[in-house]
This record gives C-alpha cells, sequence and structure tokens, in this order.
C-alpha cells in the first residue's frame, strides 16, 4: 500500500471508532439515569459505596433520607452524567475500536508478532477490567477511613463531581497499574528483559510497587494502598514466573550454539565420555557351518 492508501484506511478506521464511541456514550448517558434489562443505573451502581457507608458518617439532604449526592453548580450534574457516560461509552465500545487498531497493525506484522499482539491485547483488556472491579470495591473502605476521621466534629457533604472524580480516578490508577505484569511479559517476549535479570531483585520490585501504590492511590488512605500494592506483587509474580518459563522454552528451541556467530567456531566439548573396552569377535554359526561342510566335501572326493 502507498502513503495515500496507509492515510486513507487510518481514516477510515478513526471513523468508524468514533462512531462506535459515540453509540457507546449515547448508551451510558441513557443508562446513567435509567435501568436498562433490569440492571440498575449506571448512577445508582457508581454511587454505591457512598451510600452503603453508615449514615452519621454522610450528610443527608432529603426528607425522606435517601443517599443523594451535591450539585454546587448549575450545569455539574450535566457535565458528570456526559462525563460518566463518554467513560462508559469507552468501555462499551472497546471492542470495536480494540478490533480496529488491531486491524490496521495486523499487516504490518509477522505471524508470531501477531499471535502475541493478540494474546496481550486481550489479557490487557482482562487486567483492566479486573483492576477496575477491585478498586470498586475497595472504595467503600477508603471513604470510610477517610470521612471517618474527625467525624465528632464534622459530617462530610460530597458533591457528585467530587464524588466521582475520586471514584472514576480510582478505577483508571487500578486498572492502569494492573498492566504493570503485562509489560514485564512483553519486554521478555521481545528479548529485552530475561528472568535472570530479575530473579534476584524481588525485594527491590516489592518497595517500588509499595512506593508507587502510596503515590499514586488518590486518597492516600492505608486501606486502597495496602490493596493495590499486594495485588501488583501478586500479578507481577505471576509475570516472573512467566518469564522463567519462557526463557526455559526459548532455551531448549534454540540452543546456545545458534546464537554464535558466522565467523566465530562453536565452543568444544570440555568432557569426554570414557570409551568401554571392545568385545572379542566370535565366529558367525552359519560361517562354521559352511566351514564343516566343505570339510565333508573334500573328505568325499578324497575317497572318490
Amino acid at each position: 500500500m502507498s502513503l495515500v492508501e496507509h492515510l486513507q484506511e487510518l481514516r477510515r478506521r478513526l471513523i468508524i471508532s468514533m462512531i462506535a464511541l459515540a453509540v457507546g456514550t449515547v448508551v451510558g448517558f441513557i443508562w446513567y439515569q435509567h435501568s436498562v434489562f433490569g440492571i440498575s443505573s449506571l448512577g445508582d451502581i457508581l454511587r454505591g459505596p457512598y451510600c452503603s457507608l453508615p449514615p452519621e458518617k454522610r450528610a443527608v439532604f432529603t426528607l425522606d433520607g435517601e443517599c443523594r449526592l451535591i450539585a454546587t453548580a448549575p450545569f455539574e450534574a450535566l457535565l458528570l452524567r456526559l462525563k460518566v457516560g463518554a467513560l462508559a461509552g469507552a468501555v462499551f465500545a472497546s471492542p470495536v475500536w480494540l478490533y480496529q487498531i488491531w486491524a490496521f497493525i495486523t499487516p504490518g506484522l509477522m505471524k508470531n508478532e501477531r499471535k502475541w499482539t493478540f494474546t496481550f491485547v486481550s489479557v490487557a483488556v482482562l487486567l483492566f477490567v479486573s483492576g477496575a472491579v477491585l478498586a470498586y470495591f475497595v472504595v467503600e473502605f477508603g471513604l470510610e477511613f477517610l470521612l471517618g476521621i474527625g467525624a465528632e466534629f464534622q459530617v462530610t457533604a460530597l458533591s457528585g463531581g467530587r464524588y466521582f472524580d475520586f471514584l472514576l480516578a480510582l478505577l483508571a490508577i487500578f486498572g492502569v497499574s494492573f498492566e504493570v505484569p503485562l509489560i514485564i511479559a512483553m519486554l521478555n517476549v521481545a528479548g529485552v528483559l530475561s528472568y535472570e535479570a530479575i530473579k534476584d531483585k524481588r525485594s527491590i520490585i516489592i518497595m517500588l510497587l509499595f512506593i508507587f501504590a502510596a503515590v499514586m492511590t488518590p486518597g492516600q488512605d492505608p486501606f486502597s494502598m495496602l490493596v493495590l500494592a499486594l495485588a501488583l506483587t501478586l500479578l507481577v509474580e505471576i509475570a516472573i514466573q512467566f518469564t522463567r518459563l519462557n526463557d526455559k522454552r526459548r532455551k531448549v528451541e534454540r540452543p546456545d550454539w545458534l546464537d554464535t556467530e558466522d565467523e566465530q567456531a562453536s565452543p568444544l566439548a570440555t568432557t569426554a565420555t570414557p570409551i568401554a573396552p571392545s568385545a572379542p569377535i566370535t565366529p558367525s554359526s552359519s560361517l562354521a557351518n559352511i566351514k564343516d561342510a566343505a570339510s565333508v566335501d573334500r573328505n568325499y572326493d578324497d575317497i572318490i
């Protein structure tokens, strides 16, 4: 393909991705306030961790005592609904735009690279969703700790914008952080990072993961930091074991002598196996029978 044809294909795939994102955003915008197929609305799902807190730790502004977030600006509720709908639309449309990215780069990859790329894209989506789901369940404990500080003297009234910013930031940080083990595996498959280079550095890696969790967690509450650090430690250990198995498989499929330069001699074996003494050669039975038959014929000729 020429450069113009590549640009035309890129434009076509971008248009398809944007249409899918727009459709997903409309679905998320509607789902934010209305239940779909018996599933609770997206707004109810997202405010669930906040509403599950004890009533004494959150302010109540309704006469019936229903859990509600407050809005402090005229367009805050609308902009918040658009933001959440757009993020939900990106998730809904992810199969479409991920496929468009995959279809655009696939012609430039070799067969083995296409196999690994498809695997990594699938695992990346799975890890991101897993991290976001874990963060959703962690939010409740983090909020209870943060809102419980000074509860004897004050009651926290969260606006919708501040609460959803905190929640979405935590979901994104957990989701992106869960991609770290995948990066280690990708570097190993590419031949950049080996198991020998990281097997003795586990203590340093774990310390860096705890520091990363302490810095990146939005609320800096100890529970969220501990959960993120422990989850990353487990996933990184799985990635390290993957590098060990992959290096072992690669060494079996490609011996060391195949990596020798063309102008360099292969190393000779330094250990020689002892040669056992040879056994005596015994005459064959068929040969002995032939000799006996020949002597009988000779004696018969002498008698004649």
